[in-house]
């Protein structure tokens, strides 16, 4: 079996998630940063794995052009979706149905939160006073949920 993870990601988080993830399937894997390419052959893949990052409640435009223009193709592949946020409970459920179709979430084996991490050194100064002033955090803070990137990767296992 072929597992591709297609992601993108701003400040490196979701390819962080993508990495761990790929380590976690028994499949061969490849690893496809959208932000350098868009086109895959189909027909090389048995699983395709979604990802990104989620800021201001949306995830990355590559993401949602790549489903987008691959939706048909996406139906036919068994699926894994995953966003890496900092919200929690409904407010995380809230954003995974605004950023993935219905019928890509329904088709989904998995689909999973991996949370979400604040890098500083990465953020211009607009961004670091926009997040100090609503997440209350000064300084670099990882909350990755490891054990979802084992649960999305054990029911894709299955």
């Amino acid at each position: 079996m072929n597992t591709l993870i297609v992601y993108s990601t701003k400040y490196g988080c979701a390819q962080r998630c993508a990495m761990e993830l790929s380590k976690e399937l028994k499949d061969n894997v490849e690893l496809i940063n959208l932000k350098g390419k868009s086109n895959v052959d189909f027909s090389k893949y048995d699983k395709i794995i979604i990802g990104g990052s989620a800021y201001i409640g949306r995830i990355q435009k590559e993401v949602t052009d790549f489903i987008s223009n691959n939706l048909e193709e996406l139906l036919k592949k068994e699926i894994g979706l995953f966003i890496c946020g900092k919200q929690e409970g409904d407010m995380m459920e809230k954003e995974i149905r605004e950023n993935f179709p219905a019928e890509l979430i329904s088709k989904a084996k998995s689909v999973k939160n991996f949370g979400g991490e604040f890098n500083f050194s990465k953020m211009n100064f607009m961004e670091k006073v926009i997040v100090k002033k609503v997440s209350k955090v000064t300084s670099d803070k990882s909350d990755i949920k490891h054990d979802n990137i084992k649960r999305l990767a054990m029911e894709l296992n299955s």
